[in-house]
């Protein structure tokens, strides 16, 4: 194996010349997530406040929770959005999909950087928010509310815009909703959450005839209901993904 000096001499490069990696800029690295949860009937995201200290970027602005990586902490990028999970709502294994990746030299005014965004789904009950060390403040804002006045911090509007069509794309053949239900749900609060996703109705016969069909959900026995007939109550057989349908589903009165 040739030595790096005789490398150098090969190519008539001076070994000192020789580029190494630590040689160059390192631009700032961030995980984003995107956190969704259906609360008083609407789909709603998590937000953090940004500091109002002096010299902080976008002081004061509205963003999606995340972090520089850590690599003393983080074995992976999965792994550092599960810590910031964590930390913002206390929720350690919810639904969580890598979503995409921005980076310029412009998105942070400290200098080139990149974010690789997350998307994940929680169900609102039980949920501890803590807004954190570096935050003002935290609380859930009403996703459509958002896409019609993009302004939060960095480019979060793009990245939410993004995961919100991800979301509802993949909500009109998945079965992605359910998780963001707590357990046991009901079929009519299962089709809630899909029509509240979705921002439209549903066609309920069905819906009922596809999630049934789909074999994805487990009985545990009827649950309580001001009905004289009390509903039945499903869980998740495998919370591992979701499951894909064979075709979208169609508005309510259609087939």
């Amino acid at each position: 194996m040739a030595t790096r000096t005789s490398q150098a001499k090969q190519t008539g490069t001076p070994a000192a010349a020789q580029p190494k990696a630590h040689d160059f800029a390192r631009p700032y690295t961030t995980v984003d997530v995107v956190i969704f949860t259906v609360l008083d009937d609407g789909l709603k995201v998590l937000l953090v406040q940004r500091p109002l200290n002096q010299g902080e970027p976008c002081p004061g602005k509205w963003a999606l929770p995340g972090g520089f990586v850590d690599v003393e902490l983080d074995s992976d990028l999965m792994a550092c959005a599960r810590r910031k999970l964590l930390e913002k709502t206390a929720v350690r294994s919810p639904y969580l999909e890598q979503l995409g990746s921005w980076g310029s030299a412009t998105r942070d005014p400290r200098g080139w950087s990149a974010t690789h965004a997350y998307f994940a789904l929680i169900p609102a009950a039980d949920l501890a928010l803590a807004k954190g060390a570096n935050a003002a403040d935290v609380d859930w804002f009403q996703v459509d509310h958002l896409l019609q006045r993009p302004r939060l911090a960095f480019d979060h509007s793009e990245i939410l815009q993004a995961a919100v069509e991800r979301l509802r794309n993949k909500v009109e053949y998945t079965s992605l909703p359910a998780f963001l239900l707590a357990e046991p749900f009901t079929l009519p609060q299962l089709q809630k959450t899909y029509e509240i996703v979705l921002g439209r109705a549903v066609d309920k016969s069905g819906f009922r005839t596809r999630m049934l069909a789909a074999d994805f959900l487990e009985e545990i026995g009827f649950v309580e209901s001001p009905s004289n007939r009390p509903p039945m109550g499903y869980r998740l057989k495998d919370r591992s993904g979701p499951v894909i349908f064979p075709r979208t589903f169609s508005p309510r009165g259609g087939s």
